[in-house]
């Protein structure tokens, strides 16, 4: 069953084998690699506060902003930093401002910390702000609130065309008032 020379053969097999695990392990890590990237969660990315981005940013995934963003930023997950500035229209599932950001908010779940500055107008889902946040613009509730032709845009534009023939049939019945008269 067992002999010497099948002990002394591990040696020339591992070294046999050594060749065959660095091939075989190639091809696996790269299925497994696939198959393990959509289970694992990649890490944020930063934006360190000595960057300046002049352009939109837009991921699927989670973002850290400690620098200046002048542009919309489209995100998972948006934490403004405390030293972040951000100009222009933030969207994300969750938006947690520490920062500053001058536009309009868009999320479903939006926190303002104590330390958030933020002029624009907030829509959201659902909303938390701490005491000592400032904010200046209006805040609105919408179910879905990441589509940006949510159900108050089509009203609004319902209502202008609506308005817009009243003043016309108010000058309309005026002139012929005013030409009744002379």
């Amino acid at each position: 069953m067992f002999s010497k020379s099948k002990i002394n053969e591990p040696g020339p097999k591992q070294a046999e084998a050594t060749p065959a695990p660095a091939a075989a392990p190639a091809a696996p890590a790269a299925s497994d690699y696939k198959s393990s990237a959509p289970k694992a969660k990649p890490a944020a990315s930063l934006l360190s506060s000595d960057l300046h981005i002049t352009g939109n940013v837009k991921t699927t995934g989670d973002i850290q902003v400690e620098g200046t963003v002048e542009g919309d930023i489209r995100a998972h997950l948006l934490t403004v930093g405390e030293t972040a500035t951000i100009k222009g229209e933030v969207t994300a599932d969750d938006v947690v401002i520490n920062g500053r950001i001058v536009g309009r908010v868009r999320g479903l779940k939006v926190r303002l910390t104590s330390t958030a500055r933020v002029e624009g107008d907030i829509i959201h889902k659902t909303i938390a702000i701490e005491s000592g946040a400032h904010f200046e613009g209006s805040v609105q509730r919408q179910d879905d609130p990441l589509n940006p032709g949510g159900r108050k845009s089509a009203p609004a534009a319902a209502a202008a065309p609506a308005a817009a023939p009243a003043p016309s049939a108010a000058v309309q019945a005026a002139t012929k008032a005013h030409k009744a008269e002379g």
